[in-house]
């Protein structure tokens, strides 16, 4: 047996060595298992996807792990409490590994929060008389990097808009190409430094290993964006309970984000307020009854809200419908106007034609797609995760756009800035020569074989 084990060794079959590099690509393109937290100000809520969830034939996705829980320690997507924040994160993570049946080391951290912001540079270096490589890539994002300052912010996300050689513009990867001039213009994406190092200590207090943070409304445009809608201009509004935020597509590229510090937890405090509630009792109300636009009949409809406090003698709250409607309703207007005008000054190309997708859960609020298309005078539909189609229906809805985002970018990109020695800057963090070079010798080989 030994014998022929040596014979077998010896005397490899026709075309063994190009299955031997066809199994180191395999083996060495593997994917570990991906898990994806929305942190929310209203839930936090956890996917996970195995490697055999990716479908690339039609590229679509299967979760084998679903779990989401109540937010707590976070308003108005910032963390006021670490601990509870870092319980929910790992109550949320747990239900998913129950129903998943796998253990979670680390996972991709989404979020609206830290003061989200965007920031457009170009650059231009000079070529020689060869074919652009990945170097004259990294070159050119780096000159227009050096142009950035970013005072107390990190860029988490480095996305080329397009490309130039020789002033000819729109180009998707000029590698491999000659010119005497290339061009770049970049969005870099970018949150507050201090928000980032909390968020990252949070989950290692959860017990969980931080590998980084993607922008929602960023990972909300993938998840509810067709193509079509990327290339032909599109923004997709995340209104979330502690945030509205926003992604605008132009040709394809990912050209502008930005976000508010307001969303559907400060609708229903007004509610709260209004109607001399409690939160839990708004947000009942807000949901059943709650409108953004007016209804026939609405004077004479009553609702009622549980009162504030324990007194068992006090009765319930008795109001008309239409009092909840113009509470609802400036606030719901307000966001999307205050929106709209960050848009205008933001000099961000907005496509003629460029359609509104709502995604989030505040967006489920009757009545928002009405007043989104009032107020943008633009069509507007409601976003769904349409990459992962076996979805439940309780957590295939808007809300949950962001955290499907997260595990559709894992699985099909896009990749970050481009050239492989931008890679690691993608989470914004410093570009270390003395990295493990293993690693980097194993990328090379994934990314060439």
């Amino acid at each position: 047996m030994k014998l022929a084990l040596k014979e077998r060794r010896a005397e490899p079959a026709p075309g063994g060595r190009r299955d031997n590099r066809e199994g180191l690509k395999a083996a060495l393109g593997r994917a570990p298992v991906v898990a994806a937290v929305d942190l929310g100000a209203s839930k936090v809520a956890c996917f996970i996807m195995k490697p055999d969830g990716v479908r690339r034939e039609d590229r679509t996705l299967t979760t084998c792990g679903v779990g989401y829980v109540q937010s707590r320690g976070i308003r108005g997507g910032s963390i006021v409490d670490m601990d509870e924040a870092a319980q929910a994160i790992a109550q949320a993570v747990e239900r998913a590994e129950t129903v998943a049946g796998v253990n979670v080391s680390g996972v991709t951290v989404t979020t609206a929060g830290g003061q989200l912001a965007s920031h457009r540079v170009a650059a231009q270096v000079s070529l020689g008389a060869r074919p652009i490589t990945d170097a004259d890539l990294g070159r050119c994002i780096g000159q227009a990097l050096a142009t950035l300052r970013l005072q107390g912010r990190r860029a988490i996300h480095l996305r080329p808009i397009a490309w130039a050689v020789d002033g000819q513009k729109g180009v998707k990867d000029p590698r491999a190409m000659f010119g005497r001039a290339l061009g770049l213009e970049l969005l870099v994406v970018s949150m507050n430094e201090g928000m980032l190092q909390t968020l990252g200590h949070c989950v290692e207090r959860a017990h969980l290993s931080f590998e980084g943070v993607v922008a929602a409304p960023f990972a909300s445009a993938l998840a509810a964006l067709e193509e079509d809608e990327m290339d032909l201009g599109s923004i997709c509004i995340d209104m979330g309970g502690g945030s509205t935020s926003v992604a605008v597509y132009s040709q394809g590229s990912l050209v502008h984000v930005d976000s508010l510090a307001v969303g559907g937890s400060h609708v229903t405090q007004d509610v709260a307020r209004g109607l001399s509630t409690s939160i839990a009792g708004a947000e009942r109300i807000k949901t059943l009854h709650g409108s953004a636009i007016a209804s026939a009949n609405e004077d004479r409809e009553m609702i009622e809200a549980p009162p504030r406090g324990d007194d068992p003698g006090a009765g319930p709250v008795v109001a008309p419908r239409s009092l909840l409607k113009g509470i609802i309703a400036p606030r719901v207007e307000e966001t999307l106007e205050l929106l709209r005008e960050r848009l205008k000054a933001s000099g961000a190309p907005l496509e003629p034609g460029a359609g509104i997708v709502l995604t989030g859960g505040a967006s489920q609020l009757a009545g928002v797609r009405e007043v989104a298309v009032r107020v943008f005078d633009r069509p507007v539909r409601l976003g769904r995760p349409r990459r992962v189609p076996h979805l439940a229906d309780a957590a295939s809805g808007p809300a949950f756009c962001s955290a499907a985002g997260v595990l559709q970018r894992a699985a099909f990109g896009p990749r970050e800035a481009g050239p492989k020695v931008l890679q690691e800057a993608r989470q914004g963090a410093s570009i270390d020569p003395r990295a493990n070079v293993v690693a980097k010798a194993a990328a090379w080989l994934r990314d060439n074989l």
